[in-house]
Protein backbone atom coordinates (compact mmCIF):
# COMPACT_ATOMS: atom_id res chain seq x y z
CA UNK A 1 0.00 0.00 0.00
CA UNK A 2 1.12 3.37 -1.14
CA UNK A 3 1.66 6.15 1.44
CA UNK A 4 1.09 9.61 0.21
CA UNK A 5 3.68 12.06 0.43
CA UNK A 6 2.69 15.96 1.09
CA UNK A 7 4.57 18.24 -1.61
CA UNK A 8 6.58 20.31 0.16
CA UNK A 9 5.74 24.37 -0.64
CA UNK A 10 7.51 27.64 -0.34
CA UNK A 11 5.36 30.48 0.77
CA UNK A 12 6.67 34.47 0.59
CA UNK A 13 4.72 36.43 3.33
CA UNK A 14 4.78 40.31 3.13
CA UNK A 15 4.33 41.96 6.75
CA UNK A 16 3.02 45.21 8.24
CA UNK A 17 3.85 45.21 12.33
CA UNK A 18 4.13 47.57 15.07
CA UNK A 19 7.54 46.81 16.70
CA UNK A 20 6.98 49.34 19.61
CA UNK A 21 5.76 45.95 21.79
CA UNK A 22 8.13 43.29 20.64
CA UNK A 23 11.73 42.77 21.57
CA UNK A 24 12.85 42.65 17.29
CA UNK A 25 11.92 40.35 15.21
CA UNK A 26 14.57 37.36 16.03
CA UNK A 27 12.97 34.92 17.98
CA UNK A 28 13.46 34.97 21.82
CA UNK A 29 13.20 32.04 24.59
CA UNK A 30 10.79 34.90 27.55
CA UNK A 31 10.44 37.66 25.13
CA UNK A 32 7.93 38.75 22.99
CA UNK A 33 8.89 38.81 18.88
CA UNK A 34 7.89 38.93 15.73
CA UNK A 35 9.14 35.90 14.88
CA UNK A 36 7.83 34.38 17.68
CA UNK A 37 4.51 35.53 17.13
CA UNK A 38 4.48 34.60 13.51
CA UNK A 39 5.64 30.86 14.31
CA UNK A 40 3.28 30.33 16.67
CA UNK A 41 0.40 31.65 14.21
CA UNK A 42 1.91 29.02 11.83
CA UNK A 43 1.67 26.14 14.02
CA UNK A 44 -1.83 26.82 15.38
CA UNK A 45 -2.94 27.17 11.66
CA UNK A 46 -0.88 24.32 10.23
CA UNK A 47 0.26 22.06 13.25
CA UNK A 48 3.63 22.09 11.98
CA UNK A 49 6.82 23.75 13.47
CA UNK A 50 7.84 26.53 11.19
CA UNK A 51 10.15 28.98 11.95
CA UNK A 52 9.94 31.98 9.22
CA UNK A 53 12.84 33.85 7.53
CA UNK A 54 12.65 37.21 7.23
CA UNK A 55 14.70 39.60 4.73
CA UNK A 56 16.51 41.15 8.06
CA UNK A 57 16.14 41.06 11.67
CA UNK A 58 14.46 44.64 13.11
CA UNK A 59 15.59 45.40 16.14
CA UNK A 60 13.74 46.21 19.02
CA UNK A 61 11.10 48.85 18.23
CA UNK A 62 11.41 48.90 14.57
CA UNK A 63 8.54 49.21 12.62
CA UNK A 64 7.65 47.56 8.88
CA UNK A 65 5.42 48.45 6.31
CA UNK A 66 6.63 45.87 4.10
CA UNK A 67 8.93 43.10 5.43
CA UNK A 68 9.43 40.28 3.27
CA UNK A 69 9.02 36.20 5.26
CA UNK A 70 9.67 32.87 3.23
CA UNK A 71 9.39 29.42 4.58
CA UNK A 72 8.57 25.90 3.98
CA UNK A 73 5.42 23.45 4.67
CA UNK A 74 3.69 20.77 3.70
CA UNK A 75 0.10 21.47 4.84
CA UNK A 76 -2.26 21.20 1.74
CA UNK A 77 -4.14 24.84 2.85
CA UNK A 78 -5.07 27.08 0.27
CA UNK A 79 -2.43 30.10 0.16
CA UNK A 80 -5.61 32.50 0.43
CA UNK A 81 -6.92 30.19 3.59
CA UNK A 82 -3.34 30.53 4.90
CA UNK A 83 -3.65 34.36 5.11
CA UNK A 84 -7.34 34.79 6.14
CA UNK A 85 -6.17 32.38 9.23
CA UNK A 86 -2.90 33.90 10.26
CA UNK A 87 -4.46 37.73 10.51
CA UNK A 88 -7.25 36.06 12.82
CA UNK A 89 -4.82 34.33 14.79
CA UNK A 90 -1.96 36.57 15.07
CA UNK A 91 -2.12 39.77 17.94
CA UNK A 92 -3.51 43.06 16.11
CA UNK A 93 0.00 44.78 15.82
CA UNK A 94 1.24 42.21 13.25
CA UNK A 95 -0.49 42.17 9.82
CA UNK A 96 -0.43 39.57 6.47
CA UNK A 97 -0.11 41.91 3.84
CA UNK A 98 0.18 39.26 1.36
CA UNK A 99 0.63 35.32 1.43
CA UNK A 100 1.61 33.78 -2.28
CA UNK A 101 3.42 30.53 -3.17
CA UNK A 102 6.50 30.89 -4.65
CA UNK A 103 9.33 28.93 -6.35
CA UNK A 104 11.27 26.47 -3.72
CA UNK A 105 14.65 28.32 -3.97
CA UNK A 106 13.09 31.28 -2.89
CA UNK A 107 14.57 33.08 0.15
CA UNK A 108 13.32 36.11 1.86
CA UNK A 109 16.86 37.48 2.81
CA UNK A 110 19.19 35.18 0.49
CA UNK A 111 17.37 36.48 -2.77
CA UNK A 112 17.23 40.54 -1.87
CA UNK A 113 19.28 42.70 -3.54
CA UNK A 114 17.69 45.95 -2.17
CA UNK A 115 16.07 47.55 0.86
CA UNK A 116 14.20 51.00 1.44
CA UNK A 117 13.73 52.58 5.16
CA UNK A 118 12.21 55.54 6.49
CA UNK A 119 12.99 56.86 9.55
CA UNK A 120 10.76 60.18 11.26
CA UNK A 121 11.48 63.10 13.17
CA UNK A 122 8.38 65.13 14.75
CA UNK A 123 10.42 68.44 15.35
CA UNK A 124 9.42 69.15 18.72
CA UNK A 125 11.47 72.58 19.76
CA UNK A 126 9.71 74.84 21.31
CA UNK A 127 6.20 74.40 22.91
CA UNK A 128 5.44 72.07 19.96
CA UNK A 129 3.73 68.89 21.84
CA UNK A 130 4.06 65.46 19.98
CA UNK A 131 0.67 63.63 19.92
CA UNK A 132 0.32 60.76 22.04
CA UNK A 133 -0.74 58.76 18.80
CA UNK A 134 2.07 59.55 17.13
CA UNK A 135 4.72 59.10 19.49
CA UNK A 136 5.46 55.57 19.21
CA UNK A 137 6.42 56.07 15.61
CA UNK A 138 8.72 59.01 15.64
CA UNK A 139 12.18 60.54 17.43
CA UNK A 140 10.04 63.45 19.54
CA UNK A 141 13.67 65.75 18.43
CA UNK A 142 13.87 68.44 21.43
CA UNK A 143 16.21 70.58 19.33
CA UNK A 144 15.83 72.76 16.74
CA UNK A 145 16.53 71.70 13.25
CA UNK A 146 17.53 73.33 9.94
CA UNK A 147 16.20 71.36 7.13
CA UNK A 148 18.64 72.43 4.73
CA UNK A 149 21.39 71.16 6.93
CA UNK A 150 19.73 67.64 6.94
CA UNK A 151 19.46 67.99 2.99
CA UNK A 152 23.09 68.06 2.09
CA UNK A 153 24.35 66.36 4.75
CA UNK A 154 22.09 62.88 3.04
CA UNK A 155 23.49 64.06 -0.17
CA UNK A 156 27.44 62.73 0.98
CA UNK A 157 26.23 59.61 1.19
CA UNK A 158 25.66 58.73 -1.69
CA UNK A 159 26.91 56.05 -3.50
CA UNK A 160 29.25 53.73 -2.65
CA UNK A 161 31.24 53.63 0.53
CA UNK A 162 32.61 52.09 3.36
CA UNK A 163 30.32 52.93 6.67
CA UNK A 164 32.10 51.49 9.71
CA UNK A 165 31.75 54.95 10.97
CA UNK A 166 27.74 54.07 11.08
CA UNK A 167 27.69 50.28 12.23
CA UNK A 168 27.17 49.16 15.68
CA UNK A 169 30.45 48.99 17.73
CA UNK A 170 30.07 44.91 18.15
CA UNK A 171 30.64 43.45 14.52
CA UNK A 172 28.97 40.11 16.03
CA UNK A 173 25.42 41.73 16.37
CA UNK A 174 22.82 40.81 14.35
CA UNK A 175 21.42 43.84 11.45
CA UNK A 176 20.09 46.29 12.33
CA UNK A 177 17.15 45.44 9.98
CA UNK A 178 18.66 43.45 6.66
CA UNK A 179 21.88 41.49 6.37
CA UNK A 180 24.28 41.79 4.01
CA UNK A 181 21.90 41.80 0.09
CA UNK A 182 23.10 39.68 -2.21
CA UNK A 183 24.06 42.77 -3.95
CA UNK A 184 26.38 44.15 -1.40
CA UNK A 185 30.16 43.00 -1.53
CA UNK A 186 31.55 41.94 2.13
CA UNK A 187 32.54 44.06 5.01
CA UNK A 188 30.98 46.92 5.72
CA UNK A 189 31.03 48.28 1.98
CA UNK A 190 27.65 49.47 0.85
CA UNK A 191 25.90 51.36 -2.12
CA UNK A 192 23.30 53.91 -1.69
CA UNK A 193 20.80 54.64 -4.36
CA UNK A 194 18.44 57.67 -2.30
CA UNK A 195 19.40 59.50 0.35
CA UNK A 196 17.34 62.61 1.12
CA UNK A 197 14.87 64.40 3.52
CA UNK A 198 11.02 65.40 3.17
CA UNK A 199 10.33 68.13 5.03
CA UNK A 200 6.58 68.96 6.16
CA UNK A 201 5.61 71.18 9.01
CA UNK A 202 4.67 68.35 11.31
CA UNK A 203 7.04 66.11 10.07
CA UNK A 204 10.53 65.41 8.83
CA UNK A 205 11.20 61.98 7.02
CA UNK A 206 14.32 60.64 5.93
CA UNK A 207 13.94 58.00 2.88
CA UNK A 208 17.20 55.40 2.00
CA UNK A 209 17.18 52.79 -0.15
CA UNK A 210 20.27 50.86 -1.03
CA UNK A 211 21.95 47.05 -1.39
CA UNK A 212 22.23 46.76 1.97
CA UNK A 213 22.48 47.74 5.34
CA UNK A 214 24.70 47.69 9.09
CA UNK A 215 23.54 47.23 12.71
CA UNK A 216 22.07 50.32 13.65
CA UNK A 217 23.24 52.29 10.06
CA UNK A 218 20.28 54.38 9.17
CA UNK A 219 19.56 54.97 12.67
CA UNK A 220 23.35 56.31 13.53
CA UNK A 221 23.51 57.61 9.97
CA UNK A 222 20.41 59.83 10.86
CA UNK A 223 21.66 60.80 15.09
CA UNK A 224 24.99 62.19 12.69
CA UNK A 225 22.30 64.14 10.61
CA UNK A 226 20.72 65.55 13.65
CA UNK A 227 23.94 66.89 14.73
CA UNK A 228 25.03 68.50 11.31
CA UNK A 229 21.03 70.35 11.34
CA UNK A 230 21.32 71.31 15.21
CA UNK A 231 25.07 73.23 14.87
CA UNK A 232 27.09 70.34 16.42
CA UNK A 233 28.66 69.66 14.14
CA UNK A 234 28.45 70.45 9.89
CA UNK A 235 27.22 68.89 6.88
CA UNK A 236 31.11 68.79 5.48
CA UNK A 237 31.55 66.71 7.86
CA UNK A 238 29.88 64.08 6.71
CA UNK A 239 32.76 62.81 3.99
CA UNK A 240 35.50 63.10 6.87
CA UNK A 241 33.51 60.85 9.54
CA UNK A 242 32.76 58.07 6.67
CA UNK A 243 36.89 58.48 5.80
CA UNK A 244 37.56 57.89 9.73
CA UNK A 245 35.86 54.29 9.64
CA UNK A 246 35.69 54.90 13.56
CA UNK A 247 32.58 54.70 14.79
CA UNK A 248 33.51 57.52 17.68
CA UNK A 249 33.92 59.77 15.09
CA UNK A 250 29.73 60.05 14.20
CA UNK A 251 26.84 61.24 16.09
CA UNK A 252 24.55 59.05 18.31
CA UNK A 253 21.99 56.13 17.43
CA UNK A 254 18.15 57.87 16.86
CA UNK A 255 15.51 56.12 19.29
CA UNK A 256 14.16 53.00 17.47
CA UNK A 257 10.55 54.16 17.32
CA UNK A 258 11.00 56.44 14.28
CA UNK A 259 12.57 53.71 12.14
CA UNK A 260 10.12 51.82 9.58
CA UNK A 261 11.40 48.97 7.04
CA UNK A 262 9.64 50.22 3.71
CA UNK A 263 10.30 47.56 1.19
CA UNK A 264 12.15 45.04 -0.08
CA UNK A 265 13.71 44.48 -3.56
CA UNK A 266 13.84 41.61 -5.44
CA UNK A 267 14.96 40.17 -9.36
CA UNK A 268 11.65 40.08 -11.31
CA UNK A 269 12.47 36.25 -11.69
CA UNK A 270 14.70 35.30 -8.81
Amino acid sequence: MFQYIRAMQTIKLTLAYDGTGFHGWQVQPTLPSIQGELARALHHVTGETILPQASGRTDAGVHALAQVVSFSMQTPIPVENLHRALNRTLPAAIRVLSAQVVQKDFHARYNAIGKTYEYRIFPGSGERICPPTLARYVWNCPWPLDPAALQHSAAHILGEHDFTSFTAVDPEKHTEAVERTTTAPPGNIRHIFESSWTIQPELLIYRIRGNGFLHHMVRNLVGTFVDAACGRTTPADIPRILAAKDRSTAGATAPASGLFLVSVEYPSNP
